[in-house]
């Protein structure tokens, strides 16, 4: 059986990598899709671990060579998928996790509707430009002006929160994870795939407890914590 393809896209500073990899620590049989990317590694990043870095003249080849499923261009950057990812995971039956922004999302979105489409915002604006000066510090180049931007582009981001399945909101690590964890074992559920959604220890007396977790999470019936955090953001 083909696996599912997850999208999970979120604002600059949302904590997404983080609750990715913790993700993949709970959830057996997902893969994770590794973009391609011209800028250049943050901190500790590695070629081929959190992105394949290359050169915008070897990205522009690939993309005229019709090696993306989706690309898009990124505060002067580009970003990328390639299509070999998705190939494989469907070869061998297993889960493919894409970390892609909005504008990469929704070329998805369009190209395959049944992919399950996941949006993660912060609890807050004020979290987030904490999490992003944070983030910037750490990187010893913290820019007024780049802050302000990514906190204008999150705003505009939201706006397209409701062509996404699902949303959470990470605020708490281990709440947001748990909620991933179960859209992720009910979509495997919903798909007909109940080996793949047992597969990580879960038993069948889980299966309602999880739909119930999911189902606060979709985007056509927001819950109040989702409700509460999506105010902050248009009262400022």
């Amino acid at each position: 059986m083909a696996g599912i393809l997850f999208i999970i896209s979120a604002p600059s500073g949302s904590g997404k990598s983080t609750l990715v990899s913790q993700l993949l620590t709970l959830v057996e049989r997902i893969d994770f899709s590794i973009s391609y990317t011209t800028r250049p590694p943050r901190g500790s990043e590695l070629d081929g671990r959190e992105y394949h870095f290359t050169t915008r003249e070897e990205f522009l080849r690939m993309v005229d060579a019709g090696e993306f499923l989706e690309w898009a261009e990124v505060f002067g950057n580009f970003y990328g998928t390639a299509l070999s990812a998705l190939d494989r995971a469907r070869e061998e039956g297993r889960d493919l996790l894409l970390d892609i922004d909005v504008q990469g999302a929704l070329q998805v979105m369009e190209k395959l509707p049944a992919a399950v489409s996941i949006f993660v915002l912060p609890p807050s604006p004020q979290v987030l430009e904490m999490r992003l000066r944070n983030r910037s510090q750490a990187e010893h180049m913290t820019v007024e002006a780049v802050i302000e931007r990514r906190l204008a582009e999150a705003r505009a981001e939201l706006r397209h929160l409701a062509s996404y399945r699902y949303a959470l909101v990470n605020d708490i690590l281990d709440k947001a994870a748990t909620e991933l964890r179960a859209i992720v074992f009910t979509e495997r559920i919903n798909s007909g795939d109940l080996r793949a959604a047992l597969s990580d220890g879960a038993s069948n007396s889980l299966t309602s407890s999880a739909a119930a977790v999911a189902a606060t999470c979709r985007t056509n019936t927001p819950s109040k914590r989702l409700r509460a955090a999506l105010a902050t953001f248009e009262q400022t």
